[in-house]
């Protein structure tokens, strides 16, 4: 009953519309099949001014793991407060992934899409492994974004 008076109590100070979204790292998981590039390109189109960036990792690789860690816990939601992170699984994801732009040698892989869906702009491979894995990241992450 209390999160539904705050929804209203939100909606009504926004003059009937809902509150916008929370200023956080927002994470998607990119669907297990068809053409990257045309649904990378639906998500820039609605990301509504936040940046977006697509994101390519494994359920074995360490960095990806404390970079997952960090982004449900908020750990990067200041430093980040308009990012979308489109994700993708290095090897579900290879063909497909490639066929858009978004081979790489190394994961985790962060590249700037273009319009298109295809990759387009700055992109960082790898990290170090263990805990100082998002502090290695994040400062890459923060240069890639402002190119």
């Amino acid at each position: 009953m209390r999160a539904a008076l705050s929804l209203v109590a939100a909606t009504v100070a926004c003059g009937g519309h809902e509150a916008p979204a929370p200023a956080k790292v927002e994470l998607i998981a990119a669907p297990a099949d068809g053409e990257v590039a045309p649904w990378v390109a639906g998500q820039v189109a609605g990301a509504a001014g936040r940046q977006v960036v697509v994101y390519v990792g494994a359920p074995w690789c360490e960095p990806c793991t404390y970079f997952h860690a960090a982004v449900a816990r908020g750990d990067l939601d200041a430093r980040f407060p308009r990012l979308t992170v489109l994700e993708f699984d290095a090897e579900r994801d290879d063909d497909r992934l490639e066929a858009a732009g978004y081979g790489a040698q190394m994961i985790p892989l962060f590249a700037r899409p273009g319009a298109d869906g295809r990759a387009a702009g700055p992109r960082i491979q790898g990290s170090i492994k263990g805990p100082g894995a998002v502090d290695q990241i994040a400062p890459r992450l923060t240069r890639m974004l402002a190119e």
